[in-house]
């Protein structure tokens, strides 16, 4: 018998004790609780049975969104991360799925969310936390979300697009589709302020080890006044403006490379004997010192390749844009230069967003780098396909989408008219083609992806994601995405009219007619 037979065959004895699963505890009985992948009882409490009925319901917009995520289906995405037999209980993720929604919708970090929801009855009922019972922790909220990861999300809004689809409130008529970049939270980079820091944590991490007593006898000198003090020479060198000023720079600059490359040696011989110190402890070597270690070569390898593109850049030449490092603690994230006047050059994460016409995004996608547009789209068309059952039947992107390829490519995926302006000067056939009035009609309605990106960066957290890495910034996307989709699928199916079967039709149609000879839905007036 397992511990969930073993809840369900011992469930009937709470209601004969006068309690319920939620009166005990959101996390119901420890022993009988079968997971944290259940829906919990909304059975009102006692604290909530003596409020006034004004205060215990939700916001409009609220409440529609209560009633979309009260679905089993939303749970699935999280058994993968968790057992049922072992492993501390976990929150339930119930409450976990709406307070991230909350988190993402009101653009809140997860402290200032904790603190929001401890103070909100309303919010309180959303994540269905009993006013008795406490908030989650921030810290639990950041460890579940690091443990599912992008996986997770990915499942939440397949799952989510699959109920608009079930309620026939997704429409395909015409998808748009732009890019945009999120970019990584890091401040403008140099090479000579990468330096500087990654020689100073180096510094750090090796008295770390040292006093764990790892590597005690492996020499390793000081060298952050050295970077720092040429650091701030450079920013003083700077401020003259002139080919003197530029040549000093550069100097600087070369000599700041040299010692990292120096600290770097040192730092390698640090972490080889403390790992072979560690590797002879086996199982009893501690955690800290092992990821002390991991540490030290991960950033190692980092300022190394720093070390290198300065020398590129002193060399006259320019890095390679999709290998340079611009952070040492984000290393995924990419210089990517989009054109934009305030800002021709962005750091992090490109994404590409694809919505229809009443604003659900259908897909998103986001990658490393600044890699061309074209070639994104097709495979995005092809993923809506496989999702809906069937393709858009018009497709339209802007000038950088524009290749015979990418027209053939969708129209092999079942797309039956594409709008995308061409690349470079049009030919007189095409030229035609793109002046007539549909073509014009639909790059005019593309123009409103714009507005779409800019809702994910206001309201989503799409601005600037605070979750390192490409999966990180997966995971930080895909919760904006589920916020925004939530809330408009949400309203249309509150909009949409209960659907009927043929048999009630049929009913309904012989009942009008029973009534009277009016027009359908109508009754007759009563003879006087």
């Amino acid at each position: 018998m397992d511990r969930y037979s073993f809840d369900v065959e011992r469930s009937h004895l709470l209601p004969h004790a006068g309690l319920s699963r939620r009166t005990l505890n959101p996390f119901w009985y420890k022993e009988l609780r079968p997971s944290c992948c259940g829906p919990i009882n909304d059975q009102p409490t006692l604290w909530e049975a003596i409020l006034p009925k004004q205060c215990l319901g939700l916001p409009p917009a609220l409440a529609e969104v209560d009633r979309l995520l009260d679905d089993p289906a939303f749970f699935a995405p999280f058994r993968p991360f968790f057992t049922l037999g072992t492993g501390r209980p976990s929150i339930p993720m119930e409450t976990y799925l709406r307070m991230m929604f909350l988190r993402s919708r009101y653009d809140l970090g997860f402290e200032r969310l904790c603190a929001e929801v401890v103070d909100s009855l309303a919010w309180r009922r959303f994540c269905r936390i009993p006013l008795g019972d406490r908030v989650p922790h921030p810290s639990t909220l950041e460890k579940i979300t690091s443990r599912c990861g992008e996986a997770a999300i990915a499942g939440l809004n397949e799952t989510l697009l699959a109920k608009a689809k079930d309620a026939g409130v997704v429409r395909l008529e015409k998808i748009r589709a732009d890019t945009t970049v999120v970019e990584a939270n890091v401040g403008y980079p140099t090479d000579s302020g990468l330096l500087a820091k990654g020689v100073a944590r180096i510094v750090v991490i090796i008295a770390a080890l040292h006093n764990a007593g790892l590597a005690a006898r492996t020499k390793a000198r000081d060298r952050t006044g050295s970077v720092r003090r040429r650091a701030h020479d450079i920013a003083a060198w700077l401020r003259r403006r002139s080919d003197d000023a530029k040549a000093e720079v550069y100097a600087i600059t070369a000599e700041m490379a040299a010692i990292a490359d120096t600290s770097v040696g040192e730092a390698r011989a640090v972490a080889r004997n403390a790992g072979r110190t560690l590797r002879g402890l086996g199982k009893a070597a501690p955690g800290r010192s092992v990821a002390l270690v991991a540490e030290l070569d991960r950033l190692c390898g980092l300022v190394e390749r720093v070390a290198a593109q300065t020398r590129v850049r002193l060399a006259g030449e320019i890095p390679d844009g999709s290998s340079r490092v611009v952070s040492l603690h984000d290393p995924d994230a990419r210089p990517i230069a989009k054109g934009r006047l305030g800002k021709p050059v962005e750091f992090g994460y490109k994404a590409q967003v694809v919505d229809n016409a009443d604003g659900i995004v259908l897909d998103h996608h986001v990658v490393m780098g600044n890699p061309p547009d074209a070639p994104m789209l097709a495979p995005a068309v092809e993923r809506i396909r496989r999702r809906f059952g069937r393709a858009p039947a018009a497709v339209t992107a802007d000038r950088g989408y524009g290749e015979a390829k990418v027209d053939a490519e969708l129209n092999a995926l079942g797309v039956k008219r594409v709008y995308i302006p061409r690349k470079g000067k049009p030919n007189a056939a095409r030229k035609k083609v793109q002046r007539g009035r549909g073509f014009v009609k639909m790059v005019k309605w593309r123009t409103g992806s714009e507005a779409r990106i800019s809702c994910l960066k206001r309201d989503a957290g799409w601005r600037r994601t605070l979750f390192d890495g490409i999966e990180g910034a997966q995971t930080w996307c895909g919760w904006g995405v589920l916020s925004q989709n939530a809330v408009k699928i949400a309203k249309l199916i509150e909009a949409e009219p209960p659907k009927t079967s043929p048999s009630q039709r049929e009913e309904s149609t012989a009942a009008s007619g029973r009534a009277g000879a009016g027009p359908p839905g109508k009754l007759r007036e009563p003879a006087a």
